[in-house]
């Protein structure tokens, strides 16, 4: 079955079934476990593609993404739990941009608080996962946990080189014109964020204003530059 092909089974990986590396988040049990996923996934997916461009987005998702977490799970499972339990399902993915979106909102916001306990924001996909683990049946702890993992890592930016440069991106854009020819397809010119951080915008100044950050006739009469900022 496509499941026994391509489902992440730790005895299973070597050199020629590496693939299962990439292929075990497009798999899943049933059609419940389908929408379920599909569900969560596909707002945060879309707000990933929005701040870093559609081939980035498609390069560390049929890549990077797929390989870290599986990698780690495997080596957890096979070499340190000695276990063999297979996973499937884009799950992994949904708590890996969910640990990405924690780790923004930590910086702009590092605790919640219940009553006098300061919890701090990053911890909430946490959370999620053991209560999904508690009230789910047959849902990988581990499997989950590796995606958490590379998410926070990639919140924190260690994992950030993996994205393609700007300028290979923009060559690729402007040969094949998939500006033009996909739509809906975010180019490296409408990303928010960069390779490390918040790419930088220029606004000019309030209008009708005051003082000498004003407008006169919609034209910006005080210094217009560029501001960047790292977080959200």
């Amino acid at each position: 079955s496509i499941t026994e092909w391509g489902a992440l089974i730790p005895s299973e990986i070597n050199f020629r079934t590496l693939y299962r590396l990439n292929t075990y988040p497009l798999i899943h049990r049933d059609i419940f476990h389908y929408l379920l996923n599909i569900l969560a996934l596909v707002p945060l997916l879309e707000r990933f593609e929005s701040e870093h461009g559609t081939i980035t987005t498609f390069i560390l998702f049929t890549g990077p993404f797929g390989l870290l977490p599986g990698g780690l799970y495997t080596i957890l499972e096979r070499f340190i739990f000695h276990f063999n339990g297979a996973a499937v399902g884009s799950s992994v993915w949904v708590f890996l941009l969910l640990c990405n979106e924690a780790m923004k909102t930590y910086r702009a916001n590092p605790y919640f608080q219940l009553e006098d306990i300061k919890i701090p924001t990053w911890t909430t996909p946490l959370f999620l996962i053991l209560v999904i683990n508690f009230l789910i049946p047959h849902t990988s702890l581990l499997g989950h946990l590796s995606g958490a993992a590379t998410g926070y890592l990639w919140g924190l930016g260690y994992i950030r080189f993996l994205a393609p440069h700007d300028k290979i991106l923009t060559w690729i854009e402007g040969k094949l014109n998939l500006l033009g020819r996909l739509p809906h397809y975010v180019s490296v010119d409408q990303k928010t964020y960069g390779r490390y951080g918040v790419l930088p915008s220029t606004r000019p100044g309030p209008a009708p204003g005051r003082g000498t950050l004003g407008a006169a006739n919609g034209v910006a009469v005080g210094p217009v530059g560029s501001t960047q900022r790292l977080g959200p």
